[in-house]
């Protein structure tokens, strides 16, 4: 693998938990599903909510300084803090800019009202894979003066249209990481593969919809069918003045959406294309030699999980590969009762990768590799962009706990964002990693959360409760958004009014 010169990598990571919770056994009695399919088919036990008044630039915040006071950090020393995000508030003004803001708020009476004024803050999106994009480009800021530090955040409300095939894996949440030279946590080795094509399998559109189709609806709704709709529109164009939201200058509208259009086959088919694509791009890169097994040589896996057993579902077609290379193809071939495939245009190929994940070798694998980082997932959800720190926290804290790990082993790194790309890397543990991770507390604040019922989801999701259902002490939320139609419109207002009692880290 290419040197490195200067150690960088990832020397702390803090989670903010939203307090709210969906049990998806809740959620599977609504819905007429059958909860056992969702739970042990696909690993969903329950889903973190965004409460009244939080969203991606809330959840940032909080994470950001859960991770500065938990390292004693003067803000005057952050350089940057990059953001990747899907659930951007604003279509030019930076999401992340509006957490500085609330980070300023709580951080200028200590250290100054301008502590900050020199911290770059940037959006990053690729669909989910964005914040992966914010690390990589950090780690080389580093790298390129080890006196820098920076932070780089995953921020997301993961949100599907009710009833629709992916409300169950819904989730929200941030994970803020501290990226600095000579890091306690991980460190960053070799080059990283990675794989992309254009692709329709999850995206956000803006929708587009005609004023005659949009006062047509509301009219049929009135019961108003016999108004004249052209005659109606015609009158707004008399002038160039804007007074409303139908009084626009353009004829078709544009909406967003925090509901994604995607067709969920295609995108399982798409992420196991990518992350393989990826991985012979990494071992191209790496100049590791021909035929070498490599996911099977790293101590653990880490994975974009847009639900928990997404990786286990997915990753059958590497395993088999590497397998073969290792010689085990009789060994399976018995096991699975199927005749060796000639090679992967063999017509029997596919059979084979549906086969291979339910033998014993591919479920001990599952186990040994990747199942420690599916147990956040499994109560928290589809973070997006934070999802393969969730499970990267969530192996860590686990392992130090019990000890199965060491300084200096290895864990390979899975990315995926829908549109597509995925990346792999490999991050090995430093000197300091099990203290480090050992102060995580993730599944202890999971363990803390408030359960809502079916009701309060609903109502929370099609945006009709303005009070907070769980307001907690010491946490950002959003206080309002400027409603007149004026050179403010739309400018959001956030605030922290007490001081914390206890803060996610």
């Amino acid at each position: 693998m290419a040197s490195q010169t200067i150690a960088v990598g990832i020397d702390d990571m803090a989670v903010y938990v939203p307090q709210l919770y969906l049990p998806i056994e809740t959620l599977a009695d609504a819905r007429q599903l059958e909860y056992a399919k969702l739970n042990q088919g696909l690993g969903l036990t329950a889903m973190s909510l965004a409460d009244a008044g939080e969203d991606a630039a809330t959840f940032m915040a909080n994470a950001v300084l859960a991770l500065m006071r938990n390292n004693d950090l003067d803000p005057r020393s952050v350089g940057r803090i990059y953001l990747g995000t899907e659930s951007a508030l604003d279509g030019a003004k930076p999401t992340a800019t509006y957490a500085l803001d609330m980070l300023t708020q709580a951080l200028g009476a200590d250290y100054g009202a301008d502590c900050l004024l020199h911290c770059d803050v940037v959006d990053l999106t690729f669909a989910c894979i964005g914040a992966v994009d914010a690390l990589e480009n950090t780690l080389d800021w580093v790298r390129a003066n080890p006196n820098r530090v920076g932070i780089v955040v995953a921020s997301d409300v993961a949100k599907y249209e009710l009833g629709s095939g992916g409300e169950y894996t819904q989730g929200a949440g941030a994970i803020a990481v501290l990226v600095k030279a000579n890091p306690r946590l991980l460190r960053f080795e070799g080059e990283w593969g990675v794989a992309t094509r254009s692709v329709h399998d999850f995206f956000k559109p803006l929708r587009q919809v005609r004023k005659h189709e949009l006062v047509a609806e509301i009219l049929h709704l009135a019961d108003r069918n016999h108004v004249d709709v052209d005659a109606m529109l015609g009158r707004l164009d008399q002038t160039i003045a804007v007074h409303g939201v139908l009084d626009s200058n353009e004829a078709v509208l544009q909406l967003h959406k925090s509901t994604p259009v995607f067709d969920g086959p295609y995108s399982n088919d798409c992420y196991q294309q990518r992350i393989g694509e990826a991985l012979t791009d990494y071992v191209r890169k790496n100049a590791l030699p021909a035929g070498r097994p490599v996911a099977a040589n790293w101590d653990r896996l880490a994975f974009h999980l847009p639900y928990a057993y997404q990786a286990r579902r997915m990753f059958g077609e590497v395993f088999l590969r590497e397998a073969l290379a290792q010689g085990q193809g009789e060994a399976l071939a018995e096991a699975m009762g199927l005749p060796l495939p000639t090679g992967e245009h063999d017509p029997g190929w596919a059979a084979w990768v549906k086969a291979v994940t339910k033998t014993a070798a591919y479920r001990q694998f599952v186990q040994d590799k990747i199942e420690k980082g599916e147990r956040a997932s499994s109560l928290m959800g589809n973070l997006y962009t934070g999802s393969i720190f969730l499970s990267l926290m969530s192996l860590l804290e686990a392992d130090a706990a019990d000890g199965s790990l060491k300084a200096g082993d290895r864990i390979g790194c899975f990315a995926y964002g829908s549109g597509s790309k995925s990346k792999v890397f490999e991050v090995a543990l430093a000197a300091d990693w099990a203290g480090v991770a050992g102060r995580f507390g993730l599944m202890e604040r999971l363990g803390k959360r408030t359960a809502i019922d079916y009701a309060t989801y609903e109502q929370l999701h099609r945006g009709l409760i303005g009070a907070r259902v769980a307001p907690r002490p010491g946490v950002f939320y959003l206080e309002s958004i400027h409603e007149a139609r004026d050179q403010q419109e739309g400018a959001r207002a956030y605030a922290r009014r007490q001081p914390a009692a206890q803060m996610a880290g």
